[in-house]
């Protein structure tokens, strides 16, 4: 009987509980988070008194070699120790003896794997956002290039009035400034120190908790230890921060299938970051957008399961919770490598401005601007303008041709109070440039858009 917790027990645990009980294949991961924090736990005994500096020093010998075998990949990682903790400390005590099995004075496996699983996410927070930070940088390099190229603003996937596609990419990096935010406030709110929790009511030791979050670099210690080794919050947190981005990548993604097919011809991917078909020579295949689509309902998937598991869970701390770490850890992978590469596929892709403009001239972009000709050089009605505007797209449509391209005759048999001036209004670059509203489409202000985006990533 082996369990560091078995002193209770008169029989030994099973193979088959051993096996479903274990965590220690995959909360290995955390292996230095651990290692750190029992290392502030130990400095922070030894400065209350409660270790000898000669136990800090064993302890201190020994995590370093653990650390090493570890890394070296010499460690044995056995299920029967069933978590990191244990089986960590387990070596320790090998290694160094009784100084080892003084290390968990004052804390619990409970605030242990909470302030472990903490610092993780916390330290994703920001590498997420150092990720989202070179993809914002990059989706600007081709914004900048962009914002004179006309492209058909959509509405109902229908033509509705031309843009640029320097506006439109700007709309994703509004996008991604809120994802940065997201993860910002996250980390801010959520570092906060667990360790010295204990089990769930704190400790009858004369611990410093201020001491260890110090040595951790969190801000500050949690307020509530019923709450703090129970709560999940912040790994719901990124669990949502992800979906959100995913959910943005996902929307850019599906957008750049559809620009890449034969139908649309507005970009073409790079064969870096296509693919083919088994069968059909000919193709060149959306692999990345379509897998960035696909893994955002993976990402959901884990958000939805760790609600699941915590919806229904009483004080303080519930084996459920071993459920929390798996599908953080691999919506963290996916959201980063997910970042990078759509970052590549960005920085490679092959812009088509004239296939764009042309499909500008589909579908009577420029309708509205007839009705605002109507309404401010003619003094007629909106509703009224809207109606006459509405019998020029079906004269456009009969004559086969776009509204953009009506002779000025046929306007006037329309409604003899329109004059010549109105061609301006009809020009496709015109509408896109008249639009000049804070926040709109005129290359002027998406020029502006593009230095605010560019000042918060400098800031």
């Amino acid at each position: 009987m082996d369990k560091m917790w078995s002193g209770r027990f008169s029989a030994s645990a099973s193979d088959l509980l051993d096996q479903f009980n274990a965590s220690i294949m995959f909360d290995r991961k955390l292996y230095r988070e651990d290692i750190e924090g029992s290392l502030a736990h130990a400095t922070m005994l030894e400065h209350q008194g409660i270790l000898t500096s000669q136990e800090l020093e064993e302890i201190k010998g020994g995590l370093a070699q653990v650390t090493q075998e570890i890394e070296s990949g010499t460690f044995e990682w056995k299920i029967s120790d069933e978590d990191l903790h244990m089986g960590i400390e387990k070596r320790l005590t090998a290694l160094i003896g009784d100084a080892g099995k003084k290390l968990h004075t004052a804390r619990s496996r409970n605030d242990q794997i909470a302030t472990d699983f903490r610092r993780y996410v916390l330290k994703k927070n920001l590498e997420i956002v150092e990720g989202l930070k070179y993809l914002m940088q990059e989706v600007i390099v081709v914004a900048e290039k962009h914002t004179e190229t006309l492209i058909p603003g959509m509405t109902h996937l229908q033509h509705a009035q031309p843009i640029n596609f320097g506006f439109h990419l700007g709309a994703y990096l509004a996008m991604f400034k809120r994802d940065i935010e997201r993860f910002e406030d996250s980390y801010k709110r959520n570092n906060v120190s667990p360790l010295g929790c204990a089990a769930l009511a704190g400790t009858p030791h004369k611990i410093d908790r201020e001491l260890s979050a110090s040595l951790l670099g969190f801000e500050s210690v949690s307020i509530n230890c019923l709450d703090t080794v129970s709560d999940r919050d912040f790994a719901l947190e990124i669990l949502f921060n992800i979906s959100t981005m995913m959910m943005h990548i996902s929307r850019l993604s599906e957008e750049i299938i559809m620009w890449s097919s034969y139908e649309f011809g507005f970009v073409e991917l790079s064969d870096e970051y296509s693919t083919g078909s088994s069968i059909m020579p000919q193709k060149k295949n959306p692999d990345v957008p379509e897998l960035l689509r696909g893994k955002t309902g993976r990402v959901f998937g884990s958000l939805m399961g760790l609600l699941t598991v915590m919806k229904g869970l009483p004080l303080a701390y519930n084996k459920d919770t071993q459920e929390d770490k798996e599908g953080v850890f691999d919506a963290v992978e996916t959201a980063q490598i997910s970042l990078e590469i759509l970052k590549e596929a960005i920085k490679t892709m092959q812009v088509k401005p004239e296939n764009m403009k042309n499909a500008c001239k589909i579908g009577h972009l420029s309708a509205t601007d007839l009705a605002d000709y109507l309404v401010e050089k003619c003094g007629i009605p909106f509703r009224e303008a809207h109606f006459i505007t509405g019998k020029a797209v079906a004269k456009s449509e009969e004559l086969g041709i776009d509204l953009s391209d009506i002779a000025l005759e046929e306007l006037q048999a329309i409604d003899s109070r329109i004059d010549e001036d109105v061609l301006s209004f009809l020009s496709i670059k015109n509408s896109m440039n008249a639009r000049t509203s804070q926040g709109g489409t005129s290359s002027l202000r998406t020029k502006e858009q593009l230095i605010y985006f560019k000042n918060f990533l400098e800031a």
